[in-house]
């Protein structure tokens, strides 16, 4: 299934933000902004918010825990061993090696939640709406459908408001 979308390409920052808080000022839905650096007044202004902190936090919260169990269990009660009359359950000795192995686990599971969330994965096609946006341009897309009747008035807004060029495109 195919879905059409309304695309403004911008030359500048500056323009692009002026025709973005106006199309949101219409209450038009902006399905996506594209720029070759990140532009804070858009991040804050589309509200798209991530929950992958929390991921992240809870992955190292239940990796410490089993990697201080695991540790414990085979140091202390499956396999003691005796250096030197130390007591078996020397607890300092486990922090540097629960440190980095928590580390990694964060690290891994926070890629692996990431690239599921997002749906990337080895060998699929990048959908790509305008490659210019990697370059120098800046792009505004928004869905077609959700426009309705609006379309040819948010043509209007983006070339009064700068956009170097309006086009439709269709993409998966």
């Amino acid at each position: 299934m195919t879905k059409k979308y309304l695309v403004g390409v911008f030359d500048d920052e500056h323009t692009l933000v002026e025709a973005f808080e106006k199309v949101l000022d219409k209450g038009v839905k902006v399905e996506e902004v594209y720029t070759p650096y990140p532009i804070h007044e858009v991040l804050h202004r589309m509200k798209k918010k991530t929950r992958i902190t929390h991921a992240a936090f809870f992955y190292g919260l239940f990796a410490a825990i089993g990697l201080l169990g695991f540790m414990y269990y085979a140091a202390v009660i499956d396999w003691p061993l005796n250096f030197g009359g130390k007591p078996f359950n020397t607890f300092p000795s486990f922090i540097v090696v629960s440190i980095v192995a928590t580390i990694l686990s964060i690290t891994l599971l926070t890629l692996f939640t990431f690239s599921a969330r997002a749906k990337v994965f080895p060998g699929k096609k990048a959908d790509i709406i305008d490659i210019r946006a990697t370059d120098d341009k800046f792009i505004i897309v928004l869905d077609k459908d959700e426009l309705g009747t609006e379309t040819n008035t948010v043509t209007e807004l983006f070339k009064t408001n700068g956009a170097s060029e309006v086009y439709e495109k269709e993409s998966k």
